[in-house]
């Protein structure tokens, strides 16, 4: 195990008792906005921008059934938030969006899906902000995954406060900052992984006929070579251990609990199923399943947050 500098082991020894696999790997960590990618034109070749559109749509999405006390967690939280229309503007397979929808999914939340086309982003034109997601909430624009997290959390819980050393809080940036900077170089490890991942992406995603069988094979393509770059990019030598190491360091983290929470979900839990839901059945996801011990937590969180509950708007709606 490489050593962390003694800045990162110091900054996690003094918050919380987490397990060193978190120290190694918080030396890596990078911090990152919201993903957005450039807007790209599209064109019949691969290009440096065309590869950015398609960078964003990356990642993909399961799930289960509700228990009955998570119907009661629902009943009682719409008397503290109950808004009257919730719009989720996204990429299907954006982790960052995924992210969002896991907590709206747990909170029983109702929500509509706005689609947008990842190549010319026409569904978000209204807006000044052009990256994904987007939520507005009975109009009110939020922006930033965390930051939209972090908004509907303190109107379902007013005065409960999270302070930036505690352990949910510190889980929460190593999702953003370090794991979902190892799934691009899985998913695309090489041709035929990157070619079942753009299959995903282009059924689910908003492309038109054209676009669908460009973008495949395009960026299949591209992304298979822009994937070699992330890992030079975050010092990765073998995306697999890594994936597995990242799998492992969760569990680890878990300490025998069921989820990070204790007997509930946290919204940390909620962080890692929300980027890890899209490639779970993929040959990535599998693999990860197959050769770490994440797979039970996994499968309660599946039963727990329940399958995604958003209304996907007509296109012919926008």
């Amino acid at each position: 195990m490489r050593r962390v500098t003694g800045l990162a082991a110091r900054t996690i020894s003094s918050s919380v008792a987490v397990h060193p696999r978190l120290a190694h790997t918080t030396a890596m960590m990078t911090t990152i906005p919201s993903w957005e990618p450039p807007s790209p034109r599209f064109g019949g070749l691969p290009t440096p921008s065309f590869a950015g559109g398609i960078a964003g749509i990356v990642f993909f999405s399961a799930a289960a059934a509700s228990s009955l006390g998570q119907e009661v967690h629902a009943k009682e939280m719409s008397h503290k938030f109950n808004p009257k229309e919730v719009v989720l503007y996204q990429y299907e397979a954006c982790p960052f969006c995924n992210k969002v929808k896991a907590f709206l999914d747990f909170n029983k939340i109702p929500y509509k899906i706005v689609e947008v086309n990842p190549l010319f982003k026409k569904e978000i034109k209204w807006s000044d902000y052009k990256k994904v997601p987007i939520l507005t909430v009975d109009g009110e624009q939020l922006v930033d995954s965390s930051v939209i997290i972090d908004s509907l959390f303190q109107r379902m819980h007013p005065g409960i406060s999270k302070s930036e050393d505690d352990e949910e809080t510190i889980w929460r940036k190593w999702v953003d900052n370090h794991l979902v900077h190892i799934l691009s170089p899985n998913i695309y490890r090489s041709t035929s992984e990157a070619l079942e991942s753009f299959d995903y992406i282009t059924t689910h995603g908003n492309f038109s006929f054209t676009e669908r069988l460009v973008a495949k094979y395009a960026g299949a393509t591209a992304m298979y070579f822009v994937s070699k770059k992330l890992k030079k990019k975050y010092n990765i030598t073998d995306e697999r251990a890594a994936l597995y190491d990242a799998a492992e360091t969760w569990v680890d983290a878990l300490n025998g609990r069921p989820f990070l929470g204790g007997s509930r979900p946290n919204l940390a839990d909620l962080a890692v199923f929300g980027v890890l839901r899209p490639i779970r059945y993929l040959r990535s996801g599998k693999d990860m399943v197959d050769n770490t011990r994440i797979g039970e937590w996994f499968s309660r969180m599946e039963n727990t947050v329940g399958e995604p509950s958003g209304i996907k708007e007509s296109r012919s709606l926008l």
